[in-house]
């Protein structure tokens, strides 16, 4: 009997039964808090009784394929599963789920004829089940992370095969599901299946119950080129300069609250090194992780003193630059969807969230267009992938913020260091590719066995 077909304990089934209905009750604050994040991203307000399973759209019929992708980092490696899958089942249909405004206005892209995009539910009994009554699908894809308890246990009711793919567990998360035990127990056993993408992630995530099918990498790395991105960074550049050489952009890439006040503190820690950054020229180009902090990282920028300049104020219509934006210190990034312009547009880049104990963010897009990292301490949610740009050389380490603008100033004053850097992330890239199809056929091999309901709506897979 696999561990996923295991029947609850009697005290699991209690659990369970509780958590629902503690979430049932959480619903009219869920609500609440959804109208205010709504007020700052508008992207939240849209189909809000999909997030309660109402849906106003006719039923499918059974056999598309369900993708949830929580967030904006989770749709871009979607993306990626996707087209793999499209390329063996040309009749595929896609169910597309996501959490934040930011997954959903990324996931828009993916779409094609008789696809269908909604919310995931909250995870109440009612709200899962009456998603799947509605979408009917084959079976479902997990992105990374998210695993839900009610949802699972609705799916292996309604005999719904549920898989977590480009699965990734951090230890400080292992360690937490391993104390709510009785509740994340039933939610990992009862996945279908599961591909890790390394072997640390495949030995956490087995001590929670689930059932790793294999370890496949991470789709991240197969990130595609984006020349429509690139031109429009080599435009910025060409108008980043002074005294007609061009100026070193560093990036500060999805930078996390408390972060761009640690590093303005760390340039006026030391009045000589910011002098000689501002010798070299640099242009600050920051990048907040979170698009409801753009107005609060704006202000504290424009409290510092430095001349700042926002994307959001950039129009190309005309052709024009306008001087003040020649002019800046900083070049805000207050836009969504831009960072492949972002990466190519900077010369080297601080990873946000790892000079705070969060994680870190993705460095692999950075590599992959030829931006080579400076990172914190804490980078736990791409601990493989920061090994082994720091291992290639693709990345420095540092301590802290303030090694970190030491780092910056030796990386522009030393030019075959920086190239080099750079030139052994893109290696590194193109080295770890192939996790898309691997991950499809992975996929597909479990259609070939049976899946329920994928060849009554798709073509034949190709090879």
């Amino acid at each position: 009997m696999s561990r996923s077909s295991m029947p609850l304990r009697w005290f699991e089934r209690c659990t369970l039964w509780l958590y629902g209905q503690f979430m049932r009750s959480l619903q009219p604050f869920l609500m609440r808090k959804l109208q205010r994040r709504g007020q700052q991203e508008p992207g939240y307000l849209h189909q809000v009784p999909q997030r309660l399973g109402r849906y106003d759209s006719p039923a499918l019929l059974p056999g598309a394929v369900w993708v949830h992708a929580v967030s904006l980092g989770e749709t871009r490696a979607a993306a990626l599963l996707i087209e793999a899958l499209r390329q063996r089942w040309p009749g595929m249909r896609l169910v597309l789920t996501h959490s934040t405004a930011t997954g959903w206005a990324q996931g828009q892209s993916l779409l094609q004829q008789g696809d269908v995009q909604v919310w995931f539910p909250w995870d109440t009994p009612q709200a899962t089940q009456l998603f799947l009554q509605q979408h009917q699908p084959a079976w479902g894809v997990l992105m990374e992370t998210e695993v839900w308890p009610v949802m699972v246990q609705a799916c292996q009711q309604a005999r719904v095969p549920l898989f977590l793919v480009n699965a990734r567990l951090n230890l400080a998360s292992q360690r937490s599901a391993q104390r709510w035990s009785w509740l994340s127990g039933p939610a990992y056993r009862g996945l279908s299946g599961v591909w890790a993408q390394s072997e640390a992630d495949a030995q956490g995530l087995s001590s929670l119950g689930a059932s790793i099918e294999g370890v496949l990498g991470n789709l991240k790395f197969d990130v595609q080129d984006q020349p429509q991105a690139l031109v429009q960074a080599q435009f910025w550049r060409s108008h980043w300069t002074l005294g007609g050489r061009p100026r070193p952009v560093v990036m500060l890439a999805s930078t996390r609250e408390g972060e761009e006040a640690e590093w303005l503190d760390a340039l006026a820690a030391k009045p000589e090194r910011e002098q000689a950054l501002r010798d070299a020229g640099v242009l600050w180009l920051l990048v907040p992780r979170h698009p409801q902090r753009f107005e609060e990282v704006h202000a504290v920028l424009k409290a510092s003193g430095m001349a700042v300049f926002r994307r959001s104020s950039l129009l190309l219509d005309d052709g024009v630059w306008p001087q003040a934006a020649v002019q800046a210190e900083v070049f805000l990034g207050d836009s969504v969807g831009e960072m492949p312009v972002y990466f190519q547009a900077a010369d080297m880049a601080l990873l946000g969230g790892s000079f705070k104990p969060l994680g870190g963010q993705n460095l692999i897009e950075a590599a992959a267009f030829g931006c080579p990292v400076i990172m914190g301490p804490h980078t736990f949610n791409f601990a493989q992938a920061a090994e082994w740009a720091e291992n290639a050389g693709a990345a420095s380490r540092v301590a802290d913020m303030d090694a970190a603008l030491d780092q910056v100033l030796v990386w522009s004053t030393h030019a075959a260091d920086l190239a080099r850097a750079k030139q052994q992330g893109l290696q590194m890239v193109a080295q770890s590719r192939g996790a898309a199809d691997r991950y499809a056929q992975a996929i597909m091999a479990f259609g070939d066995s049976g899946g329920q309901g994928a060849e009554e709506a798709w073509a034949s897979p190709t090879n």
